[in-house]
């Protein structure tokens, strides 16, 4: 529970496009062991922010009784928050390990990557500046899972920075924040009455729906860009998930805030795992 499996498809998405665009791309087979290393370091990246998320929101009061979200561990005390701060620190280590072979096949960039993501695991909900708690959150799935995730995975695969994974990066990125902003939207009364300014509070309940509306339309606006590069069936093939989309937005329109949105947030991860594998299917 704490490892929180319907968010883990944002860190194994971005990575399979990635190393799926760039061996398109430059006409050559998978590194499955490359391949291997970053999927689990990212799923290490992963596990570590959402144990960080659920000991220090419950050690800064955030996650209080009115939850109605899936249960935390802290909160609910089945487990102590030490431990889970020793598990997500852990889970940190890993990363960096698996990280290594990467370092050295394709040096420095991956260093780059490295840090900043090795410390945002806890500047998510830690640090002086939690970004959970300021409205950032998306900000940050969207550049760290979306962009980053993307593009440093191609580049990891071939040794290059492509536009393609630039675009495609925006695409699986916007599909990804949606997971954190539906979280956000469901537990928007929580996190106003205790103080965590997330951007759904910030936003008010129109603004938080309209910002889910946007970003699951928002990659097919690059079906232009597709269609420019010669690609066009990758710009296509994912419009036959807009179905499910539009009526992921009419639910997340219709339902107050509850416990409906943890049913919409499986959902959300589906039609993201679904965009990724239209996605990799149209690539010629």
């Amino acid at each position: 529970m704490a490892a929180r499996p319907k968010t883990l498809v944002a860190a194994v998405a971005p990575v399979v496009l990635g190393f799926w665009i760039a061996a398109k791309r430059q006409s050559q087979p998978l590194e499955l062991g490359l391949l291997a290393l970053t999927l689990g370091s990212t799923l290490a990246l992963q596990l570590a922010t959402n144990g960080f998320n659920d000991a220090l929101d419950f050690a800064q009061g955030k996650d209080t009784g009115a939850r109605v979200g899936p249960q935390r561990m802290t909160a609910t005390g089945r487990l102590q928050g030490a431990q889970v701060m020793r598990a997500s620190a852990l889970m940190l280590g890993i990363a960096a390990a698996l990280s290594i072979p990467l370092i050295e096949a394709r040096g420095w960039p991956i260093l780059a990557i490295g840090i900043p993501s090795l410390y945002f695991c806890y500047g998510y909900t830690g640090g002086p500046l939690p970004l959970a708690y300021h409205g950032l959150g998306e900000l940050f799935v969207m550049l760290f899972f979306g962009l980053v995730a993307v593009s440093g995975s191609a580049f990891v695969q071939s040794g290059l920075w492509l536009p393609e994974a630039l675009v495609a990066g925006l695409q699986i990125g916007a599909l990804s924040t949606v997971l954190i902003a539906i979280n956000n939207l469901r537990d928007i009364h929580e996190d106003r009455s205790t103080g965590k300014r997330t951007l759904a509070v910030r936003l008010g309940l129109r603004g938080a729906r309209l910002e889910i509306t946007l970003l699951l339309l928002l990659p097919h606006l690059a079906l232009p860009w597709w269609q420019a590069r010669g690609l066009a069936a990758v710009g296509l093939q994912p419009l036959w998930l807009l179905p499910l989309q539009l009526w992921l937005c009419q639910r997340v329109w219709r339902e107050p805030p509850g416990q409906v949105h943890n049913r919409l947030l499986a959902i959300a991860g589906v039609q993201l795992l679904i965009f990724a594998a239209l996605f990799c299917a149209a690539w010629p």
